[in-house]
């Protein structure tokens, strides 16, 4: 398995443990994770810590040229506000463990010259939907239903 989804299925555990959202996410520039994060909306109390908002965070602030060189890893389909940021600064790839338990607008990422690569890894669907299955209220609120 790819290092970088390994640690980004890492982060969800983290999550999960903490008792939250299981999904994590990474920022690879150059080989290397600059960020690291991991869905704290329950946790925190906060509207907008998906995994994605959280690893940006993390990484904490760069020069354009950083994300131009960056790929960002998630263990779910990232949702149209993760989606928006990684669109926003330019980040040119993509990689997504899973997105049948939740597909973002990924046709519409790549039609921005995006490239959005689906692994379709089975760890990430069993451990999103074991969550889903049994907290279907709470991952509604996570993608606004």
């Amino acid at each position: 398995m790819d290092q970088f989804l390994q640690a980004a299925i890492e982060e969800a555990k983290k999550g999960l443990q903490e008792g939250g959202i299981p999904i994590g996410s990474v920022l690879v520039i150059d080989g290397k994770i600059v960020g690291r994060g991991h869905n704290r909306r329950l946790q925190d109390g906060s509207a907008i810590l998906h995994a994605e908002m959280d690893c940006l965070e993390n990484a904490g602030r760069m020069p354009a040229s950083k994300y131009k060189r960056a790929t960002l890893y998630s263990t779910l389909s990232p949702c149209s506000m993760c989606s928006g940021a990684a669109l926003l600064y330019k980040i040119p790839k993509i990689i997504i463990g899973e997105n049948r338990t939740f597909k973002g607008p990924e046709e519409y990422v790549r039609s921005l010259g995006v490239q959005v690569e689906v692994l379709d890894n089975q760890e990430c669907f069993e451990m999103m939907q074991k969550f889903i299955d049994k907290n279907p209220s709470l991952w509604n609120e996570d993608i606004g239903e």
